[in-house]
């Protein structure tokens, strides 16, 4: 036989659940004089046969024909004292849940016109808070008869929900402002999100109390992850295998040098391409298999170090440390090098 609840109540602090009905299996056997506690930071929602019926603040209840009108015209009057009624009671926890993470796992592509490929790829992180408005709507429309329903349960969804509206925001904003603007405009991105952001949360009884941005930065991608991203063409793409040498070699000169070293995406690329091969052109001859550097027709026969770093537009030192690597051909003459042209257009053919 069911056991009948003279009291009802759930003491938890709820720390970490959204939701707890009471009992976790099965159903409530109520009758009226049952006396149900609901705490400050809780509401409790009744329901019946799967349908929302009353929400109870704050205090003690005691279950008279007055306070739940809604349940005792559904069960109908012919009843009295010693006559249980069966209801599902959902415990909802309505204070603030405060410190929650979010972060982007793969990064965002926005537009970044005037540099290099014109688009940069930002990643972020930061925290987030919200509260249960509406506690039917969200039982009704989330938790379902889930007999404890956790922060877990929910994250990945709301994370979700505020990743898209900050890569529509970060898109939005890009059409006037460069990525370095971005990173300074963090409390106005933030407050932008939480605009966006709150019909959606509305929509399943919840409210978006905050989103901070602590960080927003270029992305560090490499050559091969961007092309794999069909973000790079196959010219873009060996140049920038030429400018990982150059990068790679110079911070590790005693070892080989990887082509595809993470290189910054974004800004970084943008920086890449400007200052290591700004001058390249990958303009062929219609069925050739082979591109050559516009610039490598001007170059003299042999250059110093300083001249080859002026041509591939890097400084003297990663041109050292490219011949030290043994990336780039030279001859040592006493204490000097010397580089031919020949050598310097092997070294960009990668």
């Amino acid at each position: 036989m069911a056991r009948v609840f003279d009291v009802v109540e759930y003491p938890s602090e709820m720390s970490d659940e959204l939701v707890h009905r009471f009992p976790e299996q099965g159903v409530a056997d109520l009758r009226i004089g049952s006396q149900v506690i609901v705490r400050e930071s809780q509401r409790v929602v009744f329901f019946r046969g799967g349908k929302a019926l009353d929400v109870f603040g704050p205090g003690t209840h005691t279950i008279v024909t007055a306070n739940i009108p809604k349940l005792i015209d559904l069960i109908g009057k012919a009843f009295n004292d010693r006559t249980p009624f069966t209801a599902e009671v959902y415990y909802v926890s309505v204070k603030e849940f405060v410190n929650r993470k979010w972060g982007t796992p793969q990064p965002i592509i926005v537009r970044n016109p005037g540099m290099a490929l014109g688009v940069a790829l930002l990643q972020g992180f930061g925290t987030y808070s919200f509260q249960v408005a509406d506690p039917q709507q969200f039982v009704t429309q989330v938790v379902g008869a889930q007999g404890v329903y956790r922060m877990s349960d929910i994250e990945d969804r709301l994370r979700a929900m505020l990743l898209s509206k900050l890569s529509d925001v970060l898109g939005e904003t890009t059409a006037a402002k460069t990525v370095l603007d971005l990173i300074g405009l963090t409390e106005e991105l933030g407050a932008a999100v939480r605009a966006k952001t709150q019909d959606d949360f509305a929509a399943i009884g919840l409210t978006l109390k905050s989103f901070y941005i602590a960080n927003l930065k270029p992305s560090e991608k490499s050559a091969q992850e961007l092309r794999d991203m069909g973000m790079l063409d196959m010219q873009t793409y060996t140049q920038l295998q030429a400018a990982d040498a150059l990068r790679e070699a110079a911070r590790n000169p005693s070892g080989g040098a990887g082509l595809t070293a993470g290189i910054g995406a974004g800004m970084g690329i943008g920086n890449v391409i400007s200052q290591s091969l700004q001058g390249m052109t990958g303009a062929a001859a219609a069925g050739s298999q082979q591109q050559q550097p516009a610039q490598a027709a001007g170059l003299p026969a042999v250059m110093t170090p300083s001249e080859a770093a002026q041509a591939l537009r890097v400084s003297e030192e990663d041109v050292i440390a490219a011949i030290q690597a043994g990336e780039l051909k030279a001859k040592k003459i006493g204490n000097a090098y010397r580089i031919s042209k020949e050598a310097v257009e092997e070294f960009l053919k990668g």
